[in-house]
């Protein structure tokens, strides 16, 4: 165990950063204790990213003062970072997705004894932390949560003293969840703060014995979560009344299917991919369907399945609207009134160089008629961008900004709306509120429960199961490539749930 000075680990006063159009900092103070897992809340867009951005060296204050240890420090860069003791886990990957997993953290590792025998350390902490890792896969094959445990091993093989962790249990199940929950109050115990970035506020509860509350790049306030209910937190954080989206009556199964698989089976894309086996289910209009699963089960290839980046074997295994579509592509689908988002926001769902505008054009020019004669209407584009910042309350400074100035959740916000704003017959979202604030997240909810109200078949790909069972009404399991029967919300538990996202059987209540 490491000797424990006294005093906190890090303190930084008066930080302050101005982008052009936009001051993300100003005049933050933060305290990280020693042995203390802190907070760090507030709405996307509240200047976190930046504030710990700064710590990790990646952007320099234009003001501030950064105490490490008790000295005044500059920290130029994630080297000087790491020299120091700090490590962070980003919520978007910095990973090289043409290099292996072993590649990937041996990059991040900075002497050649660090990267001695790394293999078989990287799969002996992995399993001590319940973050499987096959180390010889190549990062562009893996899903989003696979990614995600690359990050936290590669830190945890550094042993920080800091540990900066932003979404960490976005892509993760439950009872992995827990499982890093007591790997990280074990690391406190040893030594090691960690400083917590979650938009999931029971578990902040849960973990968490401080917490700094940012707004509008200013501190609002410092508490202690568990003293606080998640409806108190939430609006501290948003500054206002948070109500509870309206629950839509059960939907009728009388209503006709709008999406059908029809035993679709898709082989794996690459040798480290799931395929799909004989996936079988329909989607009635005016129904929401919740797909449950651990990442790295056949999510994203389902949605490539469904969206029509993948063919199906036959064009009868995928029918919208009794229309044949399985060797259709994703703008034929579209002209069908299919709406398709992604679960990665930036670079499969949004050109992040690009502007909104010419992103909305990107899905959108079939459905809302961008083009007038072969020609990009670019007064329409502007009017749909617009309409869509506008609607979906994203904060942007208008049509033209980049994509990757958004931070996550707004960018999410835009993607819904784009697809939302089509009028899709069929709707299918993978990892709807992943990162996203407790007000984007309302937003976002409420957006597909108005969409399915209005008649449209809604399928959902998500690993959270507190989403799933506030807007599903029903639910299936995706497991090894395999989906479930579905069963109705109402007859389903998270226990139960949670042991087919985990490969085991377990009894499960009446099956519709």
């Amino acid at each position: 165990m490491r000797t424990t000075p006294s005093g906190p680990l890090l303190t930084m006063t008066g930080m302050t950063r101005q982008y052009p159009g936009c001051l993300a900092n100003d005049r933050v103070s933060l305290t990280v204790e020693r042995n203390q897992i802190h907070a760090l809340l507030g709405e996307n867009g509240a200047g976190k990213s930046t504030l710990v951005k700064m710590i990790y060296g990646v952007v320099r204050p234009d003001a501030g003062e950064i105490l490490w240890e008790g000295q005044k420090v500059t920290i130029p860069n994630p080297g000087a970072a790491q020299r120091l003791g700090i490590g962070m886990v980003f919520q978007h990957f910095s990973l090289f997705e043409a290099l292996t997993v072993t590649e990937n953290i041996a990059l991040g590792l900075a002497t050649v004894r660090q990267r001695a025998g790394l293999r078989g350390r990287i799969l002996e902490v992995s399993r001590e932390y319940g973050l499987p890792l096959q180390p010889e896969r190549v990062v562009h094959d893996l899903s989003a949560g696979e990614r995600q445990r690359i990050e936290i091993v590669r830190c945890l093989l550094q042993r920080p003293k800091l540990l900066i962790m932003d979404e960490p249990t976005s892509v993760l199940t439950p009872a992995e969840a827990r499982t890093l929950f007591v790997t990280l109050r074990r690391l406190a115990s040893e030594g090691c703060s960690i400083l917590y970035i979650s938009h999931k506020l029971e578990e902040v509860r849960a973990l968490c014995s401080a917490a700094t509350i940012l707004r509008l790049g200013r501190n609002v306030a410092r508490c202690a979560p568990a003293e606080k209910t998640v409806k108190e937190l939430a609006e501290i954080m948003i500054n206002m009344d948070l109500r509870a989206p309206a629950r839509r009556a059960p939907a009728s199964r009388a209503a006709a299917p709008r999406l059908v698989l029809d035993r679709l089976t898709i082989r794996a894309p690459n040798r480290f991919g799931t395929g799909l086996k004989d996936v079988s289910l329909s989607v009635a209009g005016g129904e929401i369907l919740a797909i449950a699963g651990i990442a790295g089960n056949g999510q994203g290839e389902l949605m490539d399945a469904l969206s029509g980046e993948i063919p199906a074997g036959k064009p009868e295994s995928v029918l919208i609207d009794g229309v044949a579509a399985g060797l259709m592509g994703p703008a034929e689908r579209r002209r069908i009134r299919g709406g398709f988002v992604p679960e990665d926001r930036n670079g499969h769902g949004a050109v992040a160089a690009m502007s909104l505008a010419d992103n909305a054009f990107l899905s959108g020019y079939l459905r809302r008629a961008l083009l007038r004669f072969g020609m990009i209407d670019k007064k329409r584009v502007f009017a749909f961008a617009r309409d869509i910042i506008r609607r979906f309350d994203v904060r942007a400074t208008g049509p033209k900004a980049e994509a990757r100035s958004l931070s996550g959740g707004n960018l999410q916000r835009f993607l819904v709306g784009r697809e939302v704003l089509q009028d899709p017959g069929v709707l299918a979202i993978n990892q709807p509120t992943w990162g996203v604030d407790a007000g984007a997240a309302l937003a976002i909810h409420e957006a597909i429960m108005a969409l399915a109200q209005g008649g449209a078949a809604v399928m959902i790909i998500s690993q959270d199961l507190d989403e799933i069972f506030a807007l599903a009404d029903r639910i299936a399991v995706i497991a090894g490539g395999r989906v479930s029967e579905a069963v109705a919300t109402q007859s389903a538990t998270v226990e139960s749930i949670g042991r087919l996202m985990g490969g085991t059987s377990g009894e499960m209540m009446h099956v519709e």
